[in-house]
């Protein structure tokens, strides 16, 4: 082991002064980056508890046919506030460091992806997923819905039905339920089933058995 010598005190210095100009270094990168890291929180995300209870009180049925689906049948993205359309307060409220322009379209921000775990800092490379798809919805009886309960459901803020994800994981799911499509992400199954759970729950649609067996064991892995 090398011995101390009479130039230490001042070398000690020296390592302390170069480890706080790194300590400030990093804070100010952290501080470009964001205060908090971005996240995507929907409101209304019920706790295990209360899931599970309206998991219980949801009717089972077979499901029905896409007959007479379209999407036009749930108008969506329309003007919440101002210039803002519902697309556009998603990003908003899932973002971090979002910056609008007069129109309220992002041209700047960073979006992370609980689906998959990506960060993106492109607003055209996110989507907005409706948690419990539009032809689902019709499948689960929607389709007796008039068009202006259909387009508060495609719009829905108050509950977490809508979401920002990485748009090319959201074309993936496409309009497929928890019995075939989860979120690559494990540890996030858990939160998506509380939210598919309680918009089917406050919307009172049906679901079938395998959908309902697939989200039993996605609420099972919830702690609370």
């Amino acid at each position: 082991m090398p011995q101390l010598t009479a130039d230490a005190p001042l070398a000690r210095r020296r390592l302390r002064s170069a480890a706080i100009a790194i300590a400030v270094l990093a804070g100010a990168v952290f501080s470009v980056a964001g205060a908090t890291p971005a996240s995507a929180t929907p409101p209304g995300i019920p706790s295990k508890a209360t899931a599970q209870s309206q998991l219980n009180a949801l009717t089972v049925a077979t499901e029905g046919s896409t007959s007479g689906y379209s999407r036009d049948l749930f108008p969506h993205w329309i003007t919440i506030s101002g210039s803002c359309n519902t697309r556009e307060q998603v990003l908003k409220r899932d973002g971090t460091s979002v910056v609008v322009d007069s129109s309220c379209a992002a041209i700047s921000g960073r979006w992370y992806s609980p689906y998959d775990g990506a960060t993106w800092s492109a607003a055209s490379d996110v989507d907005i997923d409706h948690v419990v798809p539009l032809a689902e919805a019709w499948r689960s009886g929607a389709n007796s819905w008039t068009t202006s309960r259909r387009q508060s459901f495609a719009n829905d803020l108050s509950r977490p039905q809508l979401i920002a994800v990485t748009d090319n994981v959201n074309q993936s799911k496409g309009d497929q339920d928890p019995s075939t499509w989860q979120p690559s992400l494990s540890s996030y199954r858990c939160t998506y089933s509380k939210m598919w759970i309680t918009v089917k729950y406050n919307w009172s649609l049906r679901l079938q058995s395998s959908e309902k067996s697939a989200l039993q064991a996605m609420l099972n892995t919830c702690s609370s």
